[in-house]
């Protein structure tokens, strides 16, 4: 049998991320229990040449810092578990608002690929997008796609694959913060790798430190005590 993959799908609302679910997965969708979580989230089946890409359609949200419900699920499914990729959607016409997600998301994994979606609606008013520059940039592929047309999926189809199988290796943009932070978060690094035992981003743990989000690090040693146990 042919190795799974796991595919989170994150994204600000209304970006076409749901449209982008139901043509990868079609028919083939359920709803799953999340980590036996009293959350439910839509799960479905894809193939890649003889892969099965199992894609978790993860609430649309404008950030992941916990805020709301939805954007701590949408953060603790990333952290926690781990998937091989994760595709960010954003919406063509509105770059800018977007990207914020894609640069938290890039914070967590170096497994992102962006997905620029309603590329049609963008050329419509004139908007031009060079991919190949934020690549170079983001440090992660960037592909453009129209979910409704069809149009550029055998590419995002083709990337999935390469990045989930490892051939694509990313290294995110990282963002730079004030003076004081960056000699904070320079400082908290070293507990950090002794605290996360190298399971979670340390970067970005030291600034939840920082934020003092303390359901999050109640939740990280909940799931380091659990594996010392197994």
């Amino acid at each position: 049998m042919s190795k799974s993959f796991q595919i989170a799908l994150a994204g600000n609302p209304n970006t076409g991320k749901s449209t982008l679910f139901n043509l990868l997965t079609g028919l083939k969708q359920h709803t799953g229990n999340w980590a036996g979580k009293t959350v439910d989230l839509k799960v479905g089946n894809f193939y890649i040449k003889d892969k099965m890409f199992e894609m978790i359609d993860l609430p649309g949200t404008y950030s992941l810092f916990s805020n709301s419900k939805d954007e701590e699920i949408a953060r603790d499914y990333i952290v926690f578990n781990k998937p091989h990729v994760t595709l960010v959607v954003l919406d063509g016409t509105a770059l800018e608002r977007n990207m914020n997600l894609a640069l938290q998301v890039m914070e967590i994994t170096d497994n992102v690929i962006v997905c620029i979606n309603l590329i049609d609606e963008a050329e419509k008013l004139g908007i031009k997008i060079n991919e190949k520059v934020l690549m170079k940039r983001l440090g992660v592929p960037v592909i453009k796609i129209s979910a409704r047309n069809k149009t550029g999926i055998p590419m995002l189809l083709d990337t999935i694959d390469r990045l989930a199988s490892g051939v694509i290796r990313c290294k995110p943009y990282q963002l730079k913060y004030d003076e004081e932070t960056e000699q904070k978060i320079n400082l908290l690094l070293p507990e950090v790798r002794i605290i996360s035992g190298g399971k979670f981003p340390e970067r970005w743990l030291a600034l939840r430190l920082l934020d003092g989000d303390k359901s999050l690090l109640e939740k990280i040693e909940k799931e380091l005590s659990n594996s010392e146990v197994i």
